[in-house]
């Protein structure tokens, strides 16, 4: 049958994007703020980042998409639907990196959304909801704090204000920034219908690789409990103090600091348990440690299950304390409840994968992404492809192209899904 008289839902199951097209957007972005070793350094609301935002709103125009800047500096890109009353099918990520960050972690969600309207307009094809591409203010995290700050904002998890008033390390604020830039727009953050929501990501794990999976299908986000804690004992002459009579802060300590990762095995397969800043006090070679301080960072799939890794280490902490004859205090710094991700959407991305034939796995994502807060707002999914190595945060991440075409085609497929097709 003559391909163009074909019912278009066999144009549709044929239909995939350009991903020579798609890779070249890629490189092209990673040339702003590229490093020498093949990374990338466009820090948000620099004057790098608004040249990549620059770049990116002028692909969506002329895609002929239309672009809406919100006061926290969010843009959404839309192409119409038949129905433009319907809130649109939107997908999306970020384009600010870390200092030493790679060219795909976000910035491949963001093109990868765009890639999919420009194959939509190659073929001529009409969808019944509008779509729209989004890229999410300061994500990284690694100039303002808080981290995912335009998506947070957007989902009402802080306000507008608080958002405004964070400042960089050389006191320049959110708001100057935003202002400096040109990217403080009109309309208020979450005066925006979404009908659906999907991210597109690297792993930035090693899992799909070491399983030599293609695209991995995200049923949700580990819950996350960050604390500090200190254990104060006595510090002392490494020398004429005998080993019975000594209150060494860092053996207790590392008792505590091996429980994190063992009360992660406890709780397989989604467990994670991470000691990653110690401080030690006075940190001389011939002095027993007076004090220690150190992070704990407990993960898993369900909030149950983490804050039982919590209690598990907590009461291991009280018998390390009367055992050495040391004090120990646990603070909290930060929590994030686990996200499950919703079935509508989570089944459009296997049944997208099935069907284009790419093998595929059910899968957890143990780092944040906007796609978290807009879980909060609307039905929303995640697609991951493999990096290598599963590195990221990285100068050196790196991810295949037949995988970043791959994702993207997965991506094109479960938003015709929810969007419909006219």
């Amino acid at each position: 049958m003559d391909s163009a008289l074909a019912p278009l839902s066999e144009k549709i199951q044929a239909l995939r994007i350009n991903g020579p097209r798609l890779w070249d957007s890629l490189m092209e972005l990673a040339q702003i703020g590229a490093t020498p070793k093949g990374g990338v350094c466009r820090l948000t609301l620099t004057d790098l980042d608004k040249q990549g935002r620059d770049l990116v709103t002028r692909w969506a125009t002329e895609a002929g998409m239309t672009v809406t800047i919100d006061k926290i500096g969010n843009g959404f890109m839309r192409r119409p639907g038949r129905n433009n009353s319907l809130p649109p099918i939107m997908t999306g990520s970020h384009i600010d990196t870390q200092p030493t960050g790679g060219k795909f972690d976000g910035n491949y969600g963001v093109l990868a959304g765009i890639e999919v309207v420009r194959t939509l307009n190659d073929h001529g094809i009409e969808t019944e909801a509008p779509i729209e591409v989004a890229f999410w203010t300061n994500e990284e995290g690694s100039r303002f704090v808080p981290v995912m700050m335009g998506s947070g904002v957007f989902a009402k998890a802080f306000t507008l204000e608080h958002a405004y008033a964070a400042t960089d390390t050389e006191g320049k604020s959110v708001k100057g920034e935003l202002e400096r830039i040109g990217y403080v727009g009109e309309q208020e953050p979450g005066d925006h219908p979404i009908g659906a929501y999907f991210e597109t990501h690297i792993e930035q794990g090693p899992v799909l690789e070491d399983n030599d999976i293609t695209i991995g299908v995200v049923q949700g986000v580990l819950g996350i409990r960050w604390f500090d804690c200190t254990v104060t004992g006595m510090e002392a002459h490494a020398g004429p103090t005998p080993m019975a009579l000594r209150k060494d802060a860092m053996l207790a300590a590392t008792h505590i600091m091996q429980d994190v990762v063992a009360a992660a095995h406890r709780h397989p397969p989604h467990g994670r348990g991470t000691v990653g800043m110690v401080q030690v006090f006075p940190n001389s070679r011939n002095v027993i440690p007076g004090r220690v301080k150190f992070s704990i960072d407990l993960r898993n799939s369900t909030d149950a299950l983490v804050d039982q890794m919590v209690e598990e280490v907590k009461a291991l902490a009280v018998t390390v304390a009367k055992e050495h004859g040391v004090d120990v205090k646990i603070e909290m710094v930060s929590s994030y409840n686990a996200i499950a991700f919703h079935d509508n959407c989570v089944d459009a991305v296997a049944r997208a994968a099935k069907s284009l034939g790419y093998s595929n796995m059910p899968v957890v994502s143990g780092a944040g992404h906007d796609a978290v807060y807009m879980a909060k707002l609307t039905s929303s999914g995640m697609i991951f492809i493999p990096c290598k190595d599963g590195i990221s945060h990285n100068e050196i991440e790196d991810a295949k192209p037949e995988h970043i075409t791959a994702g993207c085609n997965v991506l094109l497929h479960a938003m015709l899904e929810r969007a419909g097709v006219v």
